[in-house]
């Protein structure tokens, strides 16, 4: 039976795989800050005969995190794949970003991502197998205006997974990176906010939001987009970068080699914020 951990398990993206995965026989381990969605999952995957540890926790808990790592290795004994899916989002011009709220996003994202793999990383080497994978984001390697906190928290997560794999591959470990570009759950809605009145940026980041929510309508769902995850999960040499969606795939791609003034002007359109 294969042990897979899950991070930001709750809802959306990380709800829809823990479920793929219990309906295939898969031992899940994971946690979320969400104790009430945490309950209906435990009932959903109980409901599946699924075998499964679920914990309340926050990722920017790292005793915690250790205690969790314990507890899942005492019931399975083992885990195969790490799945770093705990994130939040961030959203403003840079000028008026409150950087003590960014440090949250920095410490979830990043840190958070760093922690759950650093917790699991000596197990897996001793068994000289798994899989490493973080949920990262188009904005991992495309830039967007009025995400530059979120941005840099992604950068930040693949840089981390592409340093770290190098370290990892000796012993028989493989790293891979999800990159989505809009999946469509209430994650961008939560943190849509419009500057206050005066703001040199609200007009265009008015446009900036409706388009966006726009973009969102006709997005991979959270079950589409988990179904591709599992598909990473599964595979015993994944590619390092995956991503979920058409979308992602063409931008990323042209993102490699078109100039960069065509780039610029291709996602200032897209958005509709030029000025």
């Amino acid at each position: 039976m294969e042990v897979v951990v899950v991070t930001g398990i709750a809802q959306g993206i990380g709800r829809e795989v823990a479920k793929l995965l219990a309906a295939s026989g898969t031992a899940v381990g994971g946690f979320d800050i969400d104790t009430g969605e945490l309950d209906t999952l435990k009932s959903e995957l109980d409901e599946a005969g699924c075998d499964h540890l679920l914990v309340t926790l926050d990722a920017a808990d790292r005793p915690g995190i250790l205690r969790f790592r314990d507890a899942v290795l005492q019931k399975f004994g083992r885990v195969d794949v790490v799945l770093s899916n705990v994130g939040i989002g961030f959203f403003g011009p840079f000028e008026e970003v409150d950087l003590e709220k960014a440090l949250r996003c920095m410490e979830i994202n990043v840190i958070g991502t760093a922690a759950i793999f650093q917790a699991f990383l000596p197990s897996m080497r001793d068994n000289r197998r798994g899989t490493l994978i973080a949920v990262s984001s188009l904005v991992g390697q495309i830039p967007f205006p009025f995400e530059s906190i979120y941005s840099a928290s992604k950068f930040a997560v693949e840089g981390l997974v592409l340093s770290l794999r190098y370290e990892v591959e000796p012993f028989g470990l493989r790293v891979a990176l999800i990159q989505p570009a809009q999946v469509s759950t209430s994650f961008a809605a939560k943190i849509h906010k419009l500057p206050p009145k005066g703001s040199p940026y609200r007009e265009r980041v008015a446009r900036f939001i409706r388009r966006d929510e726009e973009l969102i309508k006709s997005a991979p769902t959270p079950t589409e987009a988990a179904a591709e995850i599992v598909k990473v999960i599964r595979s015993k040499n994944p590619r390092l970068f995956n991503q979920i969606d058409l979308k992602s795939r063409v931008f990323l791609s042209l993102n490699k080699v078109l100039p960069s003034s065509i780039r610029d002007a291709i996602l200032l359109s897209q958005m509709d914020i030029r000025v």
